[in-house]
């Protein structure tokens, strides 16, 4: 069941190169990016000569054990948490997909969404491709496997000159690992050293646990091909306006990790410093909405000389699921996570700091709940700008018409959501607190899209195009 609507984490990706215990530290990888997805977990390693996966429904480390990781031999691997942005919640469709081509084994995780993934199916299930999953992610591999190039390395790149939208990738193959991001860089992945050899993630945190060391983000629109120590780079797509994703500072991102050249607690903090600027208010105390509203409500709390206190507590062990009871309880859902303390609350005028509002039945559900420990005011305050559009790059959204900011007034929301009175931190601030604000896609905030979303047929004139020039033998094997 579905318990809050926030926006839903999109994916994680780890890999190693040539250490010995490649498998072991994938899973120490994932489990520091269980925050991007949990309903589905994977691996996929390497001996040299085959490629050996396990992957399952549920959480890191219900998916794996010593036993299964025992059977992930050789020294280099890839692993994947997911989030369904593409394709539904199945065992089918979680990543990393391993296929067996006339090129050999090959495994891939990606962390995005393409846009143009419906054309490329489409034209590809005409050409007599058969899909195993529902996943956009199984279309990059059709590709790779009917380029004609001499390399997988350029049947790859082949086949991302035609994709379209966001992609964060690792490639495994039996000799070397591939990684790849796409030319705006929407989403993050980085490089770090461990024991002397190469990792990837899609953010830092995942480097800490195992203490490797970050080396630099991989570029965008860079591909990079590892093997042993050898790290070969090169920029073979277009240039393209940065758009990279202002939620993973936002909300998505761990607040410990470097993301896009920044630590994303240093700007959550400058978000909550500008929102108590923006919207000031008489009161008591501030109350994060755990986890993301903390380090943001930190940030409040000093700029606006209101003590910080910790209101509402979170269950941290609260599964996929849980078995409702059959007696009717109000805001039952949101109550198995979130807990009020009454003596914090109970009296008090109070500051609530979150990052996001997305359908308002969430937040209505915590405002009755603080109200019922016995809060005097509770006065909403949100990190960003209503959200009036939904996100193709890999963002689980609702729909436009289930956005309650692109549909509502402040006022309107603020009465929905019953609370006394709700502020939304500016466009521009937010944009200031990130850094180079003019390097992120803000799309959900301003409904501008840094592609070509919604242009269905020129993204078909697009497709038919590339694929004409995909399936061509190369130069040299005329």
């Amino acid at each position: 069941m579905t318990v809050f609507d926030k926006l839903r984490e999109e994916c994680g990706v780890f890999a190693i190169v040539s250490h010995a215990e490649a498998a072991h530290l994938t899973y120490l990888g994932l489990y520091a990016l269980q925050h991007r997805g949990q309903e589905a977990a994977g691996i996929v390693s390497s001996d040299g000569r085959k490629l050996y996966a396990h992957k399952g429904l549920g959480h890191v480390a219900d998916v794996f054990d010593e036993s299964r990781l025992e059977k992930l031999p050789g020294n280099c691997a890839i692993g994947h948490v997911r989030y369904s942005t593409a394709g539904d919640s199945s065992l089918g469709n979680a990543q990393p997909i391993l296929i067996d081509s006339w090129r050999g084994p090959v495994a891939l995780a990606h962390n995005g969404n393409l846009i143009n993934a419906g054309h490329l199916r489409r034209e590809l299930e005409r050409d007599g491709a058969i899909f195993h999953s529902t996943s956009d992610s199984e279309v990059i591999l059709h590709l790779l496997s009917r380029s004609r190039r001499r390399t997988l390395v350029e049947a790859f790149i082949d086949a991302l000159r035609i994709v379209q939208g966001a992609y964060s990738l690792v490639v495994l193959t039996p000799e070397y690992l591939i990684a790849a991001r796409d030319p705006r860089g929407f989403r993050p992945l980085c490089i770090g050293r461990v024991d002397g050899r190469y990792a990837v993630a899609s953010e830092t945190c995942a480097f800490d646990l195992i203490d490797a060391e970050y080396v630099r983000d991989i570029e965008p629109g860079e591909v990079l091909r590892i093997e042993s120590d050898s790290l070969e780079s090169q920029f073979p797509l277009p240039r393209e306006k940065a758009a990279h994703c202002i939620f993973e500072h936002v909300y998505f991102s761990r607040p410990d990790s470097l993301v896009f050249g920044r630590t994303v607690n240093m700007s959550r903090r400058l978000l909550g410093k500008h929102l108590a600027r923006e919207h000031s208010v008489d009161a008591d105390v501030v109350v994060p909405v755990p986890d993301s509203g903390v380090s943001a409500a930190i940030g409040y709390s000093q700029e606006s000389g209101i003590p910080l206190e910790f209101g509402l507590i979170r269950n941290h062990y609260v599964g996929r699921t849980f078995i409702e009871p059959k007696q009717s309880i109000r805001n039952f859902g949101v109550k198995v996570k979130l807990n009020p303390v009454r003596e914090i609350l109970a009296g008090k005028r109070v500051v609530l700091v979150d990052d996001s509002i997305v359908r308002g039945t969430t937040s209505k559900k915590i405002v009755h709940i603080i109200r019922s420990a016995g809060a005097r005011e509770i006065h909403v305050r949100i990190t960003s700008p209503p959200i009036v559009g939904p996100c193709y790059y890999g963002i689980d959204t609702p729909t436009k018409r289930e956005l309650i900011g692109a549909t509502r007034s402040v006022e309107e929301i603020c009465k929905f959501i019953a609370a006394d009175s709700l502020g939304y931190l500016g466009l521009e601030s937010l944009l200031e607190s990130v850094g180079d604000g003019s390097s992120f896609c803000s799309a959900c905030f301003t409904d501008q899209y840094p592609t070509e979303v919604l242009h269905e047929e020129r993204q078909k004139e697009l497709f038919g195009k590339n694929l004409v020039e995909l399936t061509k033998p190369p130069a040299e094997t005329l």
